[in-house]
């Protein structure tokens, strides 16, 4: 039975309740088979409030594999972070099915999702039409090089809003503004506060998200929902991820 709209309803409740909402990102190509159990538990002692799983490259074929012990340690929604179709599983609550809007190659606009379409239809996977904006973060990331996606600069917000725009006139329910994975730079404040201005489906922001300082400063120009994957990846410890889940979660 397809769960159309439950984990995106749950999503703008918490955004409505608590201000902004927290999502961490676990990459399954991570070889954290050992550390799965503990990076999980931590996660849903920690206040965050959905985990995304997914990566751009995957070296190995346990995807699926972790996937399950993800879901199966979580107690909060596991949402699919695609990378590839090759990466789909029935064992996400949903999936953000993105197209890369701010990239011009057409495999990564539409070329994978009608691939991944009846797919989702068969395991009866929630879908939360998202627009994808990869910005410039100082770092060439994987999803830039996979993708031949050239990121947009982070001194032209102008162009971001425009991409912006268009994913929401397209019908896209949330905008991803992302640094890249490993990002030296975060999307900047005032690209977060020009598309939050301009639109008014959710903006989630991802990458470079180093502190939780930077992340409430996202929260204020107006971000709905904050990513954080690498730092959790390098630190992982439950205090790191309550400073971020409190700095994100205003209403309090």
């Amino acid at each position: 039975m397809n769960r159309t709209g439950k984990i995106l309803t749950y999503l703008e409740d918490v955004h409505q309740r608590r201000g902004a909402g927290y999502l961490v990102l676990i990459d399954p190509d991570g070889m954290n088979d050992q550390i799965l159990e503990e990076r999980v538990a931590a996660i849903n002692e920690s206040d965050v409030d959905a985990i995304l799983v997914g990566g751009s490259l995957m070296m190995d074929g346990k995807n699926h594999e972790r996937t399950v012990l993800i879901k199966k340690y979580a107690k909060i929604p596991v949402i699919f972070f695609p990378g590839g179709v090759a990466q789909l599983n029935g064992h996400y609550d949903a999936i953000l099915f993105m197209s890369v809007l701010s990239g011009r190659n057409p495999h990564y606009l539409i070329g994978e999702q009608v691939i991944a379409a009846p797919i989702i239809k068969d395991l009866g996977i929630e879908t939360i039409a998202t627009g994808y904006l990869l910005l410039d973060g100082n770092a060439q990331s994987t999803v830039e090089f996979m993708s031949g996606t050239r990121p947009i600069p982070m001194s032209r917000p102008d162009i971001t809003v425009a991409h912006a725009l268009a994913a929401q006139y397209l019908g896209m329910q949330m905008v991803y503004l992302e640094a890249g994975s490993g990002a030296t730079i975060p999307v900047s404040d005032d690209n977060v506060e020009q598309v939050c201005s301009h639109v008014h489906i959710p903006v989630i922001v991802g990458g470079g998200l180093r502190e939780p300082e930077m992340a409430a400063k996202k929260v204020a120009a107006g971000a709905s929902f904050i990513v954080t994957g690498t730092i959790i990846e390098e630190k992982g410890d439950e205090k790191l991820l309550r400073e971020f889940s409190s700095a994100i979660h205003w209403r309090k």
